[in-house]
């Protein structure tokens, strides 16, 4: 039998925003499916204190950016709890700070395979779940985007800002095609927020030294980001598609 309190899955969900997104998602009703790549431990540790609440969780490892392991993981979760009723595509890569001139295509590749091919393929498989033409009874796709989509990120990752542009053309395109399906798509652009991803890409203390260019002179926290997130869930955006929410302090 399915579950009766709403299903969501979190790719990218052992750390930072995912894990954010995830305790939170926890508290407001939500079973989750934590998503992780590489990272079970971390992962782990997210479902053991949503479970520690009273919430309910399962880990699930997969790469998005591998087509059979997202079929994979929806199918998981369709035979263990029966339903799917929201999606955050949350997993995100990027790599060390770089020009565009030193840039080689593989490197070009595997920002794109996780970031633009990765959210496509969820939401592919989301909307086979949810669609009420495919026995789903509708629900919501939350995008992380980045603020880097609008702002370029010149000199350090133009590559992942694109990615995470084409992220944005998608969230529009998708919101139209499935709206009649009673499915809504939005995004959240992130600007520097602080989580392990900066030391990805070679600079840990990166939102620390431009935390002055920010209008509110400081960097951002998880569950902010967070916050914007399950709006898109709640009763108050039930008419809200194909929308963004800006959580960069003003930058």
């Amino acid at each position: 039998m399915p579950l009766e309190q709403p299903v969501m899955i979190i790719t990218g969900a052992s750390r930072g925003i995912g894990a954010a997104c995830a305790r939170l998602a926890a508290r407001r009703g939500y079973a989750v499916c934590i998503n992780y790549r590489e990272r079970e431990a971390p992962a782990q540790a997210v479902a053991d204190a949503i479970r520690a609440d009273g919430g309910t969780a399962m880990v699930v490892q997969a790469d998005v950016a591998d087509d059979a392991q997202v079929i994979a993981l929806f199918a998981r979760v369709q035979q263990e709890w029966g339903r799917l009723d929201g999606l955050i595509n949350n997993a995100g890569v990027l790599e060390r700070q770089m020009r565009v001139e030193d840039m080689d295509a593989a490197r070009v590749n595997r920002i794109l395979a996780t970031n633009v091919t990765g959210p496509l393929v969820c939401a592919r498989e989301a909307i086979r779940l949810m669609a009420p033409r495919h026995g789903g009874q509708g629900g919501v796709i939350v995008n992380v985007s980045s603020a880097a989509a609008r702002l370029g990120s010149a000199g350090e990752y133009v590559d992942y800002a694109a990615s995470k542009g084409a992220l944005d053309t998608f969230t529009i395109g998708l919101s139209r095609e499935v709206a009649a399906d009673q499915i809504r798509v939005n995004a959240v652009r992130p600007g520097f927020i602080y989580t392990e991803m900066h030391a990805l890409g070679g600079e840990p203390g990166r939102v620390d030294r431009l935390k002055d260019s920010i209008p509110l002179q400081r960097g951002g926290t998880p569950e902010e980001v967070a916050g914007a997130v399950m709006w898109f869930f709640s009763d108050e955006a039930g008419y809200t598609t194909g929308s963004f929410i800006e959580v960069s302090g003003g930058r």
